[in-house]
């Protein structure tokens, strides 16, 4: 990798900002595969982070190691400054890390609030009845908060737009007092109008301050118009980070076309 390539990796690793998540050197092992052979990386707070990648290339599993899914086989992971082994996806997010996947987890026949509050619900009494009241309230101000604009609370989820639908995916990780969000491919299928509801919503979100995002994605430009900083991914290693204003898709496009060539000419040796 060469200078221009890594200066941004210097500059965060060297910044007096704190940094929500820092990956020393991750491998992650299934057997004879290597999914993650020596991956580093760093997120600073309020920093949104893009991984671009095609399939195999590592961003899954890194996600994983990060949710506390897996766990390294080897590598050091910090959270908040701290060095952490994360047992499980329970202790990821007792420490503020959330997933929003790409099958965003909700259930469709339920109401917005419901699935605001989806194995957390707010009881009251002896009985441990649903508070259905303070729900809702809970649900349209947190949604108001974030400027996610809904018909009503007790819509089902199935009623709702894609985008739509991973917004509220996404302000229910928010809600549940997340500092790390991760989202797996968030404008994956979606069109123009929707993709922007969801650009819109992670820019107000950054804007408001305190909640680092890591982004994992397919699609070149529409990182570059969102993240601050990009990672590319291949077989299992970062080939390339640097600032988004100082790449383009051209660059990305000759570095993975590069790869491909390499690839292929000692395939045919």
């Amino acid at each position: 990798m060469d200078e221009s390539q890594t200066s941004s990796l210097d500059a965060n690793a060297t910044s007096d900002a704190p940094l929500a998540v820092r990956g020393e050197s991750l491998v992650k092992r299934f057997g004879a595969v290597t999914a993650l052979d020596g991956v580093s990386l760093t997120l600073g707070k309020g920093e949104i982070l893009g991984v671009l990648g095609d399939n195999g290339a590592g961003k899954s599993t890194l996600v994983k190691i990060l949710t506390g899914f897996h766990q390294q086989t080897a590598g050091a992971l910090y959270v908040g400054g701290q060095k952490t082994l994360l047992r499980s996806v329970d202790h990821a997010r007792s420490l503020g890390i959330e997933c929003v996947y790409q099958d965003l987890a909700l259930a469709n026949s339920l109401s917005i609030y419901h699935n605001m509050f989806l194995n957390r619900e707010i009881v009251r009494g002896p009985f441990r009845l649903l508070d259905h009241k303070q729900m809702r309230e809970r649900a349209a101000k947190c949604l108001d908060d974030i400027g996610v604009h809904v018909p009503s609370v007790d819509v089902p989820v199935e009623r709702l737009s894609g985008g739509q639908r991973q917004a509220i995916a996404v302000a229910r990780a928010v809600y549940s007092n997340a500092k790390i969000l991760l989202l797996d491919e968030p404008l994956a299928a979606m069109g123009a109008r929707e993709a922007g509801l969801i650009v819109d919503l992670l820019m107000r979100l950054k804007e408001k301050g305190g909640l680092s995002i890591i982004m994992i994605m397919h699609n070149y430009a529409q990182t570059l118009d969102i993240a601050d900083r990009i990672m590319l991914m291949q077989r299992g290693q970062v080939t390339y980070e640097q600032k988004s204003a100082l790449t383009s898709v051209s660059e990305l496009m000759d570095i993975v076309r590069r790869e491909y060539r390499a690839m292929r000419s000692a395939g045919a040796h």
